[in-house]
């Protein structure tokens, strides 16, 4: 039987919502190990005089556990 654990995370980008997405990613992986997926919980960006300055996920990570 196999184990799936998920951990939430919250990642942001100055880039767009699909970089912060990756940074999810990458950021969960210095740490855990065998991802399986992600959802996308939540997204939102950050405004300053009518221009987005940076983008946000909240996320869902799930990996297997031995």
């Amino acid at each position: 039987m196999k184990m799936v654990k998920v951990i939430e995370v919250i990642a942001s980008s100055d880039k767009g919502f699909t970089e912060a997405t990756q940074n999810a990613v990458a950021e969960a992986s210095k740490t855990v190990k065998n991802i399986k997926s992600i959802y996308i919980e939540n997204m939102n960006a950050n405004v300053e005089n009518n221009q987005i300055v940076s983008y946000a996920v909240n996320a869902k990570i799930s990996f297997e556990i031995d």
